[in-house]
């Protein structure tokens, strides 16, 4: 086909390669031209504090919608783990790619009950930091920030002894062999880890037809129930939450828990539902929230 599609994306090599293979699926699907738009976004130059302090999410996200909505590009390219739960009317999550390793890697050490006592462990997400102290009370947590090589650099040069990524990043830079890999039972991951998302304007609906001929509907599926259970519990940057969704046939079960910032304290749930029935999702939300202790219940705004 001759039409073209400029894709918007960050300029981190993480999310180049899954532009990347976001082009390769278009092309293939459809033989359209593509073209890789890089956009910088506020959380690729603030790099000095957590995201928390300056903007949550949002500082992913708001460059490139702004492009997007301005005509500059037809798609952006995310990693929706690090897209809010709730978005603009006026774009719409179209499709997104079969979803990757949902697991977290420790780098530093093959496990993390064979860290040393009191090991200073690097992560910039409080989902992490409470499961590990969780784990580990005696550990020091401390926030690393920067993209994949920059974190592997600091741990290089001793600056941190362990630090934890996710293991469908470090495989789609082609470091399937680097880390650890943490069971989901000993660590949850966040909700929609592991899943690239690809966004359009809402009323596009051309793109969005060019869109849906590359959607993995079981992981679209999945990941917005995460998203909706996300959403009725109202997360924030400051808030550590974790959720996974699995289809089994025409049901998924979603596991989720809420954790107190230091781990101590906790409530975890799950259930299972229709496919469709994206009104679960916030179900068990509410009641983990009903059934959760002040510790944890004071970081969510629901």
């Amino acid at each position: 086909m001759d039409r073209r599609l400029r894709i918007g994306t960050r300029g981190s090599p993480l999310a180049l390669a899954q532009a990347g293979m976001v082009a390769d699926a278009l092309r293939t699907a459809h033989g359209c031209t593509v073209e890789i738009v890089t956009v910088r976004t506020s959380g690729d130059r603030i790099q000095d504090r957590p995201l928390a302090e300056v903007g949550g999410k949002a500082l992913w996200t708001k460059e490139l919608d702004l492009a997007l909505l301005a005509g500059e590009t037809d798609v952006s390219v995310h990693s929706m783990k690090d897209v809010e739960s709730e978005r603009p009317p006026a774009l719409c999550v179209a499709a997104m790619l079969p979803r990757a390793d949902v697991r977290d890697r420790l780098l530093g050490a093959p496990a993390i009950e064979s860290l040393d006592e009191g090991a200073k462990v690097g992560t910039s997400s409080p989902r992490r930091m409470a499961q590990l102290l969780r784990l580990r009370p005696d550990l020091r947590v401390e926030t690393i920030r920067g993209n994949v090589g920059t974190r592997m650099a600091r741990l290089e040069i001793g600056e941190f002894d362990a630090t934890l990524l996710a293991a469908a990043g470090l495989d789609r830079l082609g470091l399937a062999g680097v880390g650890a890999p943490i069971g989901i039972e000993e660590m949850l991951p966040a909700p929609s880890q592991a899943a690239v998302g690809i966004e359009c304007r809402a009323d596009d609906a051309e793109v969005r037809a060019l869109l849906l001929a590359i959607n993995h509907a079981a992981t679209h599926a999945c990941v917005s129930a995460e998203r909706a259970f996300a959403r009725a519990v109202g997360g924030t940057c400051h808030s550590p939450v974790a959720a996974l969704a699995t289809l089994r046939g025409e049901e998924i079960r979603l596991e989720a828990e809420l954790l107190s910032s230091d781990g101590g304290e906790q409530v975890r749930g799950e259930t299972v539902f229709a496919a469709d029935d994206v009104a679960a999702s916030a179900a068990l939300g509410r009641a983990l929230l009903d059934r959760a202790p002040p510790a944890v219940r004071m970081l969510f705004s629901a």
